[in-house]
């Protein structure tokens, strides 16, 4: 082991580490693991093996996946060792966990397309110099058929049966897969070829964490300590954010976009945000809720310094003061940007504006246009506009702001 992670490593003791990594968890199992796995690191002068599973079923990242990579960063900062394991085969299975029903499996094209970005938005929030990223295939792969039935020898089920998901299904006669069955096996041995100490994953995973614990058993190993963390609300604060309900604010989400999306979030749900997506302590989220019990403290005040601290994170200071000007001028003040992509168009006839605004390539079909439009999300000139089949007439509106959304203006100018 080289001196400085060393130093790093054991210049902390237990309880110091304790303190910080217990900071925002929700269940540890068993419960008290995470001490005895940090005792044993001390005893034996090693750095302990975190594990995350990354399934790459979606192409960007979010607030609610970095809930997990910010606890591993804790851990590096001590000198454990973090391993993440994007689950390229585990993916093309499909992850039940949640599900009502059998979820349509990926190919592997779209699981490698997906997964390419995930290197890059890691090393947001991860040290990559400390990050080791391996791909499960690599190993699942190679099974046989033998390994895999010596594998699925290792639980039964009546005990899969357990898991509330597929307890619900089995209860209401809904299809369950035998491959579903293989999923959280197949997560677990992705433990035994990681020599996992702890596993990191949101109280979803809780399920797989735990049969993990089982596979390493079976394959004569120590099990895993499972660390769980509260599952993010999305800034509608009441679904878990996902990409798919719309709900979520993304890694790679331009600052200024990011900051309105967090100004959006209910006023309930900022101190979750404060707890899972920012670097304040305890101590100084407790004065925040203190103050504002008080009405010391407005809350768009305490809302605006989540957003700048969370902008700031992934963006930089310096955007994040740019990020909270403009939504100052454009949603508090009610102008118009001073800054806007500019469009010139040749344009003769009249044209519709949800296909003006595929033309522009600010939605991704006419029917998409046409919902934005009913819900009141667009605006010419400042103007909302409410009819579906609205016309641009380029002889009469030679030029004309296009507002998409909060956050999306461009003006077009049309050349006749």
């Amino acid at each position: 082991m080289k001196k400085g992670v060393h130093d790093v490593l054991f210049m902390k003791s237990v309880e110091g580490q304790l303190k910080i990594l217990m900071q925002g968890v929700a269940e540890i199992l068993p419960a008290n693991s995470l001490r005895e796995k940090l005792l044993i690191s001390q005893r034996l002068r090693r750095p302990l093996r975190i594990k995350l599973g990354a399934d790459p079923t979606v192409p960007d990242l979010h607030l609610g996946h970095a809930v997990c990579l910010r606890k591993l960063r804790q851990f590096q900062k001590f000198g454990h060792k973090v391993i993440i394991i994007i689950g390229d085969f585990t993916a093309q299975i499909g992850d039940p966990s949640g599900r009502l029903k059998t979820r349509p499996p990926l190919n592997k094209k779209e699981v490698l397309s997906n997964a390419k970005t995930y290197t890059e938005q890691f090393s947001k929030i991860l040290d990559p110099s400390k990050t080791k990223i391996v791909f499960n295939s690599q190993w699942l792969e190679k099974l046989t058929l033998k390994e895999v039935i010596k594998l699925a020898a290792a639980y039964n089920v009546s005990r899969m049966l357990e898991r509330e998901d597929f307890k619900k299904r089995y209860k209401k006669g809904i299809e369950i897969s035998i491959h579903e069955f293989l999923y959280p096996l197949l997560q677990g041995y992705d433990s035994v070829k990681t020599k996992a100490d702890i596993e990191i994953g949101g109280m979803d995973q809780k399920f797989n964490l735990l049969v993990g614990r089982d596979i390493q058993t079976a394959f004569y190993q120590s099990s895993q300590c499972c660390l769980l963390l509260p599952l993010l609300e999305g800034i509608d604060g009441k679904e878990k954010m996902s990409k798919s309900l719309g709900n979520y604010v993304g890694l790679t989400d331009e600052s200024s976009d990011m900051f309105g999306k967090i100004m959006s979030i209910p006023d309930n749900s900022m101190m979750k945000y404060f707890r899972l997506c920012t670097d304040f302590d305890e101590k100084r989220i407790k004065e925040f809720e203190k103050n504002l019990k008080k009405k010391k403290l407005h809350p768009k005040d305490l809302k605006t310094k989540l957003a700048f601290e969370i902008v700031k994170i992934y963006h930089g200071k310096e955007k994040a003061v740019k990020a909270t000007e403009y939504f100052t001028t454009v949603f508090q003040k009610k102008k118009l940007p001073s800054k806007m992509p500019k469009y010139t168009l040749a344009q003769k006839k009249a044209i519709l504006l949800p296909q003006l605004m595929m033309k522009l390539g600010l939605i991704k079909s006419k029917s998409e246009g046409k919902r934005l439009i009913e819900q009141g999300g667009v605006k010419i000139n400042q103007r909302k506009v409410k009819n579906t089949q609205y016309k641009i007439e380029p002889k009469k509106q030679k030029e004309i702001i296009l507002q998409v959304g909060p956050r999306r203006f461009v003006k077009v100018k049309f050349r006749s």
